[in-house]
Formats: C-alpha cells, sequence, structure tokens
C-alpha cells in the first residue's frame, strides 16, 4: 500500500512516512492509492479488530504481530472493557461511548495508538521528531497523553485562548513533562490550525526541526477512527444510520472509508452546531465560510473543516491538480462549489446533515436526563437532536458520544441542574498548577516559540 497527496505533486510514500510527514509537501493530505476491503474475520476483541483492519494500509513497514501489540497496549488505558461500549437510548436509538480513555475525549481511540505508532517507527530508526498540532479542545489533551512518555518526541500543541472548556484547557495545561508546550493563540480554532499548516508550508522551518502532525491531518489519525465504525456495524444487526458531531470532518469520513470497505453503513449523518457550513454545504452543494461563533460545543466551532479534502479529492476522481485549484478558490473567496453530477454520485447517497444551536442543545442534555438519568456533553446532545430529527423507522441509529460530560459540567448542569463530576484518575485536575503561554496570530511568533523549544 502507497499513499498520493490530495494535490497530486507530493512524493507517493509508504506508511511509516505518511505518519511521520502529517501533511504532504504540497499541502495536501495523504490518503491511500486504493480503498481494500474489510478482514473477512471480524471476531476477537476490539484491539484485534483494529490489527486487522488496520493490516493492509501498513504496506509492511509494521508487522501484523506488532500492530497486535501496539492495539493492545493502546486499548489496555481505556477504562471501559469494550473500549466503544454501546448503550440504548431509546427504542431504535443508541449511543456508542467514545470516551472511556484517558482524557475522556474520542481523539483518544485513535491517539492512543498514534503516540505509540510515533514511538515504534522512531525508536527503529532512531530519529526524533516535533510535533506541531491545532485543538478545538480534544485533539491537545489526546495527542499530549498519547506522547508525554514518548523518548523521541517533542510537541507544542496550540489551542484558542478562551475557547475551551476549563477541563479541555487544563487537561492540557497540567501535564509536567518537560517535551510537552501549550500556547495559547489569540484567534480561534481556525487561526490555529492555519498556523500549523502554515509551519509545514514553510519547507525550510519543516526540514530543519523535523515537524510531524497529530491532527487529523495525519493519516495514521483517520485510519483508527475506521474501527469504531466497523465495531458498529458488527454488533448491530443490519444496515444502520450513523451520527457524528461533526466539526473538522475528520470522523465523520472514518465512517466513510469504513463504508468504503464495505462495513454495512446505510447513512452518515453531520451533525452541526451554529457553525453550520458543512450542513449548509449537504443541502445547497454550495460550502460558504462565515465568521466562526463560540457556542457550547466548542470542539465543533469550526468554519473550515480540513478533512472534507480528502473527500474532494474522491469526488474530483482522484485528481489532485483540481482540488488544489478548487482549494486554493475557497481559500480565496471563501467559497467552495461542487457539480450536481458529484453531489449525486458522492453525497447524496451517503450523507445527510442537520444543525442544532445551543438552544437546542440544553434542551436535549434536559431531556435525555428527564428520560434515562444520562448525561451527556453538548456534542453528543448535538448529535442526539441531529439523529432525532433524521431518524427512520425500522433503521437502527447510532449516535456517537463524543466527550464525556465531565469535561463540559458547565453546560450539562445548566440544563439539568446535575453537575458531572470527573472519573477518579482526573479528580486532582483543578488543584495541580498550569503551564501554558499566550501568543498572537502570528506565524512569526509561533515559529519562534517552536523553534527556541
Amino acid at each position: 500500500m502507497q499513499y498520493v497527496s490530495t494535490r497530486g505533486s507530493a512524493p507517493v510514500l509508504g506508511f511509516a512516512d505518511v505518519v511521520l510527514a502529517g501533511l504532504a509537501t504540497d499541502g495536501g493530505l495523504y490518503v491511500p492509492q486504493s480503498w481494500p476491503s474489510l478482514p473477512v474475520d471480524t471476531t476477537g476483541t476490539y484491539a484485534e479488530l483494529a490489527a486487522a483492519v488496520f493490516a493492509p494500509y501498513l504496506g509492511g513497514d509494521i508487522s501484523n504481530d506488532t500492530m497486535l501489540r501496539l492495539t493492545r497496549d493502546a486499548y489496555a488505558t481505556f477504562r471501559h472493557p469494550d473500549v466503544v461500549p454501546i448503550v440504548d437510548l431509546q427504542p431504535g436509538h443508541k449511543l456508542m461511548e467514545l470516551f472511556h480513555g484517558p482524557t475522556l475525549a474520542f481523539k483518544d481511540v485513535a491517539l492512543q495508538l498514534l503516540g505509540r505508532i510515533f514511538d515504534h517507527i522512531l525508536t527503529e530508526r532512531n530519529e526524533k521528531v516535533t510535533i506541531v498540532g491545532a485543538t478545538s479542545g480534544d485533539t491537545g489533551s489526546a495527542a499530549i497523553d498519547g506522547v508525554k512518555d514518548c523518548a523521541n518526541v517533542e510537541i507544542v500543541i496550540l489551542y484558542p485562548k478562551g475557547r475551551v472548556s476549563d477541563v479541555q484547557r487544563r487537561q492540557m495545561t497540567t501535564i509536567d513533562s518537560p517535551n510537552v508546550r501549550t500556547v495559547a493563540i489569540d484567534g480561534t480554532f481556525d487561526d490555529c490550525q492555519d498556523l500549523v499548516k502554515a509551519m509545514f508550508n514553510d519547507a525550510p522551518f519543516r526540514e530543519k526541526h523535523n515537524l510531524s502532525a497529530v491532527n487529523s491531518i495525519n493519516w495514521a489519525r483517520v485510519m483508527a477512527q475506521v474501527v469504531y465504525y466497523v465495531e458498529a456495524t458488527r454488533r448491530l444487526s443490519g444496515p444502520i444510520d450513523i451520527t457524528v458531531p461533526t466539526g473538522n470532518f475528520g470522523n465523520v469520513l472514518s465512517g466513510w472509508i469504513a463504508k468504503q470497505m464495505g462495513a454495512p453503513i446505510r447513512h452518515l449523518i453531520v451533525a452541526s452546531n451554529e457553525n453550520d457550513i458543512l450542513t449548509r454545504f449537504f443541502e445547497s452543494q454550495n460550502m460558504n465560510v462565515t465568521g466562526v461563533h463560540p457556542t457550547l460545543s466548542p470542539s465543533m466551532d469550526i468554519q473550515v473543516s480540513s478533512n472534507f479534502e480528502r473527500l474532494l479529492f474522491e469526488m474530483n476522481g482522484r485528481d489532485g491538480g483540481m482540488t488544489s485549484a478548487q482549494l486554493q478558490r475557497f481559500r480565496d473567496r471563501g467559497m467552495l462549489n461542487i457539480e450536481q453530477d458529484q453531489y449525486e454520485q458522492w453525497i447524496a447517497p451517503t450523507f445527510r446533515a442537520a444543525r442544532a444551536n445551543d438552544h437546542d442543545t440544553l434542551s436535549t442534555i434536559r431531556s435525555v436526563y428527564e428520560e434515562t438519568g444520562m448525561l451527556i456533553d453538548p456534542h453528543t446532545a448535538v448529535g442526539v437532536k441531529a439523529a432525532r430529527d433524521l431518524a427512520e423507522d425500522g433503521v437502527t441509529m447510532l449516535t456517537l458520544a463524543t466527550a464525556h460530560p465531565a469535561k463540559f459540567p458547565d453546560a450539562v448542569e445548566r440544563a439539568t441542574g446535575v453537575r458531572p463530576e470527573l472519573p477518579e484518575h482526573l479528580a486532582d485536575l483543578f488543584s495541580k498548577p498550569e503551564r501554558t503561554n499566550d501568543l498572537p496570530n502570528d506565524l512569526v511568533a509561533v515559529e519562534a516559540f517552536v523553534a527556541q523549544r
């Protein structure tokens, strides 16, 4: 298996090089040259399923036995024996809880593994990397937890100042490891993401500091998330609909890939908050950027969804030049359109979309609590609202529960009157000292900070 860039002019690479590169040198995102089929045997534990799903993507760079060891180590850090348990919400509607990892968010499913993959590759090659990442809240803490003990990795995480929850921020800023740095950027998540991409596109800087990525621009992040969609379909009978709280499009793209590999998924429902650029696109075939609005579901406060580029590449017949030109126009004009035939072939058969504002979010948290006694976080609530809006009789609906309610206690308490408690392993989070750095939304300043480290 080899990997190509969505913009068509970067070198073709193998799996290990793609993991270390993160972003392609032409600014594109790496994707496999073809989509393999699911393994015939999908029995066994979650870790065993993951290793089997990953096998065709590795191209011999990591042996199947080594990958099985890495998946077992990664998922041993989860607090639930099923790793991603499925629970009943109401008849015909279920939740998959993706928040039983160390930092209480779905990002742990990929990043506990990615940290181990990094360490394995770098140890074999006797190399070191500097990971630079942007986070809207959860990626940063999950990435830090995944690599905080890696001797071959330095990590710098950018997050939008004042736009993540207190729990999300402290999960990043209270880690006392010498290889960890966090930076509060005076701007939005999109600004942080632009800074990271600009650093990768600065070839001399990238090469000098051996930059790598943990955001979902890194193929391995997306690959790792494919597994829980396969897990969902092996545990629930018949084709199912899956609703995904969506910001950067990486999570729902993993569901699309699982479907390409043969998982019996009928529809993928993109659930947006008030930053509904994706919902508007799926409704109108036009993607138009507006301002980012702070909401109760901050991890979805995004306008430019990086991973949409991978789907756009497929819609363009894997024409990297066409994809690159479209994205440049999108960057220049804040608008992106697709043709009707592209919509009918790639979007209409698979994707649905819905939105929820903050009032809807609070109302959904409240109703779920009153009906079931279950507390859900605001991002999951956006997904539940979308699922309820688009559910069809006779079709099992699964909503991905992407974060533990204790990560967003203010919103949950506002809706229910109950303040969710952090799990025992994080009980002292608010007593630990914080370490962070404030910087302007300025590439020169951020590059200087990274270079000093």
